[in-house]
């Protein structure tokens, strides 16, 4: 996969990301264009740089983006938040009560497991949700799936793999699957990656593609940058971004973003959950990083919805002048885990 860096955000080069609109006024520059799912990516001619062809566009009002990427979150090179680490099984039974809420999960797929063996859910998923075997980031998403369900029992998971097995997507990959779940919106979207864009903007169709679920509530993770530097989805308006606290509930884990633009936060320090059953892995793993603090977010959010409208839940809680915030990382949801 071919990478450029601009700024400390990662782009696929020589692509440019926009809708229907813009595609005359791009005609000039460019090369091939691909669609799907009502995304157009713009493969530039040769020596043309993305990031001014995108600056040109909206200068002119149009949606457009260079093709950004998005990791997931633990640290794709390295650090405190890295890695798994083999854990023994974990006791837990899944019960038999359904809560009829139904969370979207957006990351590397799910791996069998006993937790979720013999759910219907589950029992649905194709060959193309499977987790990752192999890559830095292999059951990410398995590890995610296990926090949600233990914390929100009975949930009913719609798996969707955008990352590959070392946690990377392209933004036309994400806002194409969001796309797909427009006819059969969920309650909860738990998004554990995200990205920084190479002007510090908000990523106009991944914007819109978020917003069209309006009645979806949408968490996203404040990422492992350790600043804070707006970081993508996380930081749009209407979406819950979540930092990670240490295990003492108090104080931020070193490597979470923070700001102003942060909304919520939770434990993110070595957290236990199902993983792969390979190699030194039994199916169990702790692991850290502020992808797990938004699955605890996520989690605590569905569970709510079991009794009122997710959207209501969250709003009220986060609106509340009783709530007890943390500056620059909102609402502690405590972990219950």
């Amino acid at each position: 996969m071919e990478i450029q860096s601009v700024g400390e955000a990662f782009i696929r080069p020589g692509q440019v990301l926009t809708d229907r609109t813009a595609l005359a006024a791009a005609s000039r520059w460019t090369q091939a264009v691909s669609e799907a799912d009502g995304v157009c990516v713009v493969h530039l001619a040769p020596g043309v740089d993305p990031c001014e062809i995108t600056a040109e566009l909206r200068e002119r009002g149009l949606r457009a983006s260079p093709n950004h990427l998005l990791r997931g979150q633990p640290l794709f090179f390295g650090g405190p938040a890295s890695r798994p680490f083999p854990t023994p099984p974990i006791p837990h039974k899944a019960g038999r009560a359904r809560s009829g809420v139904v969370v979207g999960l957006l990351d590397t797929g799910i791996a069998k497991h006993p937790w979720w063996s013999g759910s219907d859910w589950y029992a649905s998923l194709g060959p193309d949700e499977a987790d990752a075997a192999e890559g830095s980031q292999a059951g990410h998403g398995t590890f995610i799936a296990g926090l949600l369900t233990r914390r929100a029992p009975g949930v009913r998971l719609r798996v969707q793999r955008v990352l590959d097995g070392d946690g990377i997507a392209d933004e036309a990959s994400v806002v194409r699957a969001l796309h797909r779940l427009r006819d059969r919106p969920p309650q909860v979207l738990n998004l554990s990656f995200g990205c920084h864009t190479f002007d510090d903007r908000p990523p106009p169709l991944l914007s819109d593609a978020i917003g069209t679920l309006s009645e979806t509530v949408t968490v996203a993770c404040a990422g492992n940058t350790g600043s804070d530097r707006p970081f993508w989805p996380a930081a749009l308006p209407g979406v819950v971004g979540v930092a990670a606290v240490d295990s003492t509930q108090q104080r931020r884990a070193p490597y979470s973003g923070y700001g102003t633009w942060v909304d919520a936060c939770a434990k993110g320090d070595w957290l236990t959950s199902s993983y792969l059953d390979a190699g030194e892995y039994g199916g169990y793993a702790a692991w850290s990083g502020t992808s797990f603090a938004t699955a605890l977010v996520a989690g605590a959010i569905a569970d709510a919805a079991r009794h009122e409208p997710a959207k209501e839940w969250i709003r009220t809680l986060l609106d509340s002048e009783e709530t007890p915030q943390i500056p620059d990382l909102g609402v502690l949801f405590p972990a219950s885990l």
